[in-house]
């Protein structure tokens, strides 16, 4: 017996019917497109110009959205590794200016120590921030330059003799009162 020359399922010379609808099926629950339209559909599908332009043109839709798939998983891959990197260069700008400030600050005061080297400045600051005085000289210290005393007389004694302990605590508030603060 010869292949294929039963009649036995599957032996069938015809190719078994599709289980889709026919593209004229289809026509007819299109009722949006107009007749002529449905045809000329029909007519562009059914030719093997209109599948290749079908098939094209779903690659290309496929290449679009592999494409942007692509695009999105760079700038998510990328994306973090840019922020961090730009906000290490703020971080380094920020540091130099950081230590152009610092070597101001160190060339001011490597001039101030070289002022202290010189005797005449260290004179000069001993005899107005800790009233030094040479042997023989005489200190005059004015207590306070704002107020001038134009009678003559001491300005903080009182003709009414007071009580020790009213002297010791008048002279402890004074004392609590920044210089800034006094009348």
């Amino acid at each position: 017996m010869a292949r294929g020359s039963g009649r036995g399922p599957g032996s069938s010379s015809r190719r078994p019917g599709s289980s889709r609808p026919s593209t004229r099926a289809r026509a007819g629950r299109q009722p949006a497109l107009g007749k002529a339209a449905a045809q000329a559909a029909e007519a562009a599908a059914s030719t093997w110009r209109g599948r290749l332009d079908a098939v094209t043109a779903n690659r290309q839709n496929v290449r679009r959205v592999t494409l942007g798939v692509l695009l999105l998983f760079l700038v998510v891959l990328v994306g973090p590794t840019l922020k961090a990197y730009l906000q290490q260069r703020s971080d380094i700008s920020a540091l130099r200016d950081k230590v152009a400030q610092q070597r101001v600050t160190v060339d001011e005061l490597q001039a101030e120590q070289a002022r202290w080297e010189d005797p005449a400045y260290v004179e000069q600051q001993a005899r107005t921030q800790l009233k030094f005085v040479k042997v023989g000289e005489k200190s005059y210290t004015v207590l306070d330059p704002k107020q001038r005393d134009t009678s003559g007389s001491i300005a903080h004694r009182t003709d009414t003799v007071e009580p020790w302990y009213d002297t010791v605590w008048s002279s402890m508030q004074a004392a609590d009162v920044p210089a800034n603060h006094r009348r």
